[in-house]
């Protein structure tokens, strides 16, 4: 009872305050209201800058200050990528600070990302390279992939064992001038395309065109390949020739497994007789070529072959051994060898070709009065005298559509008909005939035609 009566006083004294303090409360509830309010405002707004650029509304961000950060960094890249000073036109940006929804503040990576594309003067792109040379850009993720998989694939079949580039070849993400974004079928067309890698020489004193050929790693007939048109006898000092062509942007390696039907190669018997000469053989039995199953590794560079590996052969049918006679009788010494020898030893004063006072079909080698000339190969002396402006001439005829003519003698000694050997004296230097000094006036001829003498010595 006494808890109860105690109780019932504690209530009638806590009504008694709350009668006393209700103005206090809806004061308390009111500003706790208005706390909330803010609170929930300053949730959902905040203090920050929209950026207008050329009358369009591109972002907000949390400040001009960041605005301008993101500005600077763009103008900096921008820079960096078309290699001079850029700077974005004041005129066209325009910021507006004021309350905005959080939401719709952006960072300054986006921002920037936004301002690059709108100013339009460089992309975001990806780039491919070739040995460090960017071929071209485009602005689609993944798509030179697909293109460098294209070009792989239009070199393959059921038989590719691999397909490899030989240059290094990447793609890199990076900023580019925008006008440099390619056409993916205008980039596709520069990779099956060649680019320019011309190599010239210049003609020097001397020289030969097997020669030019042999030191740029050419055959003379790739050399003329390479100079369409032009006459190998007549070479002249100071002329540029191209010892190289274009070549393609990538190297494709391709190794195909192959199976095929291949000869095989027959043998060679020799039966000694001495009714032909040393050096010579006569066919009495053809040989005939067998056949195989051939399997192979061959490799292939731009659709050229250059390593061919079996890796098994079966033969088919066996060859047939060719029956040959091979001579023993002794040649005589006049019988060409197929090769010439210098005439004289001396400095060529002339060379092959157009001159001011004409043109010259041979060789001018000057050395003293009486020094001896030597046949450049064995043959048959067809002509030993006098011939109008060559003076004292020697022809010999080396009995294989070659001639050879030396002219300017002051004496000959031989005469015609006469076997000479290569390097027998045939006469002696002079400056007889059209000559303005002692020296040896050599010529080449093949089926009648002169011949640049330098391409054989």
């Amino acid at each position: 009872m006494r808890r109860h009566s105690k109780s019932v006083q504690k209530s009638g004294r806590f009504l008694s305050w709350m009668e006393r303090h209700r103005v206090h409360s809806v004061l308390f509830l009111g500003a706790g209201c208005a706390a909330a309010a803010v609170l929930l405002f300053f949730s959902i707004y905040t203090r920050g800058t929209t950026v207008t650029y050329d009358g369009k509304v591109l972002a907000s961000l949390p400040s001009e200050a960041a605005a301008e950060d993101a500005r600077t960094g763009v103008e900096r890249m921008t820079a960096q990528t078309l290699g001079r000073s850029f700077k974005i036109d004041d005129s066209l940006l325009h910021y507006d600070s004021g309350w905005l929804r959080r939401q719709d503040l952006v960072d300054k990576e986006t921002y920037q990302d936004d301002l690059f594309k709108e100013i339009g003067v460089v992309t975001e792109a990806y780039c491919l390279y070739v040995n460090g040379e960017r071929i071209g850009a485009t602005p689609y993720e993944g798509a030179l992939e697909q293109l460098l998989e294209q070009l792989q694939l239009s070199a393959t079949n059921e038989g590719t064992i691999s397909c490899t580039f030989a240059e290094d070849v990447r793609i890199e993400p990076e900023l580019v001038p925008t006008d440099e974004i390619m056409n993916l079928g205008h980039l596709a067309e520069t990779l099956y395309s060649t680019k320019t890698a011309e190599v010239t020489y210049t003609v020097a004193k001397g020289d030969t065109w097997s020669e030019i050929a042999e030191s740029h790693g050419l055959t003379s007939k790739e050399l003329l390949a390479l100079n369409p048109g032009y006459n190998i006898d007549k070479l002249q000092i100071g002329e540029i020739l191209t010892m190289s062509a274009s070549v393609p942007y990538l190297t494709m390696t391709v190794v195909q497994q192959e199976r095929y039907l291949d000869r095989v190669f027959y043998d060679i018997e020799y039966t000694d007789t001495d009714s032909l000469y040393k050096g010579d053989d006569k066919v009495t039995s053809p040989g005939q070529y067998g056949a195989a199953d051939v399997v192979a590794n061959v490799t292939y560079v731009n659709g050229e072959e250059t390593e061919r590996t079996v890796l098994s052969s079966v033969t088919l049918q066996q060859p047939v051994t060719e029956q040959r006679l091979r001579g023993t009788k002794d040649r005589p010494t006049w019988h060409p060898t197929g090769t010439f020898r210098w005439p004289v030893s001396g400095h060529v004063t002339s060379y092959y070709g157009s001159r001011r006072s004409g043109y010259h079909g041979g060789l001018d080698i000057a050395c003293p009065r009486g020094t001896p000339v030597y046949a450049a190969d064995g043959g048959t002396v067809t002509y030993a005298g006098w011939m109008g402006s060559y003076g004292y001439l020697v022809r010999i005829d080396h009995g294989n559509g070659y001639e050879t003519y030396y002219a300017h003698n002051s004496s000959i000694v031989t005469s015609v008909g006469a076997h000479v050997y290569k390097g027998q004296q045939i006469a002696r230097v002079g400056s007889t005939g059209n000559s303005t000094g002692p020296h040896c006036h050599f010529e080449v001829r093949y089926n009648g035609a002169r011949r640049n003498p330098l391409n054989y010595l």
